[in-house]
């Protein structure tokens, strides 16, 4: 297969760089982009052959700059990875504020259209490409006291599921990816949010987490990334507007 071009968001840390890791040890070029900056100088200085760009996802012009760089560079596209995300405000519906709900959205789910506008027009064109979306398993089940969180990633795999259709029937392919519980800061952040409103330890938090789970533990970020590459490949030309789970099989998503 030859090398693959790929671009990925919010990819300097976690589950993003661990896409981005996996790809390049496939032979693929690969560009990336955050918003973190200490992240980003660490980045650079561990894949020193991996283009990293500071962009704000939540600025269309950013993103535009982005993919103009990326493509110029790579003449052409074979997978984005949508991957920004924020946990957003962890309280009941009635303490959420309105800004805190519209930045949750613009995050993890404004940016995926803003970002597949730009790849979509260039996958039909070159009859080729794949988009995965990084949805979670809050947009399979619903996610109490993370509402805007939850609503973003059921919006994800609407945008998943519609994308599929309009790429199809140029070769293209986009599938949402649902991780569980990923071990790493975003969760123990999740974790410790929920704890306070609930007024409860951290560990008890983080018990009820995989007690759900059919594999009790959390899922790693290279298995995500796994999931991803495997995704992008030939092998999978046939799976096509799917929300996979990885999350050791949540057998009841609810947590007291």
């Amino acid at each position: 297969m030859p090398a693959q071009r790929v671009m990925i968001t919010a990819a300097a840390d976690g589950i993003g760089k661990a896409i981005a890791r996996a790809f390049a040890a496939e032979g693929a070029t690969v560009h990336i982009c955050d918003v973190n900056e200490t992240a980003l100088a660490k980045f650079r200085d561990e894949f020193p052959d991996i283009a990293a760009s500071k962009v704000d996802v939540r600025n269309e012009g950013q993103i535009n700059a982005w993919f103009d760089d990326a493509l110029d560079d790579m003449d052409g596209l074979d997978v984005l990875v949508n991957n920004a995300g924020i946990k957003g405000p962890t309280s009941p519906v009635e303490g959420i504020e309105l800004a805190d709900w519209k930045e949750c959205i613009e995050i993890c789910l404004d940016s995926y259209f803003l970002c597949a506008k730009r790849a979509v027009a260039v996958m039909k064109d070159q009859k080729s490409g794949t988009i995965i979306n990084l949805s979670s398993n809050a947009g399979q089940h619903g996610f109490g006291n993370r509402t805007p969180y939850a609503a973003a990633k059921w919006g994800v795999i609407g945008l998943t599921k519609s994308l599929a259709i309009e790429m199809g029937r140029f070769n293209g392919r986009c599938n949402a990816i649902c991780p569980g519980s990923v071990k790493g800061d975003r969760i123990n952040r999740v974790i410790q949010g929920e704890a306070d409103v609930r007024g409860v330890p951290f560990d008890v938090v983080a018990k009820e987490i995989v007690s759900n789970q059919s594999l009790e533990r959390l899922t790693e970020p290279d298995e995500v990334a796994a999931l991803a590459v495997f995704l992008s490949s030939p092998a999978a030309f046939m799976i096509n507007g799917q929300d996979i789970a990885i999350d050791g099989h949540v057998e009841t998503f609810h947590i007291k």
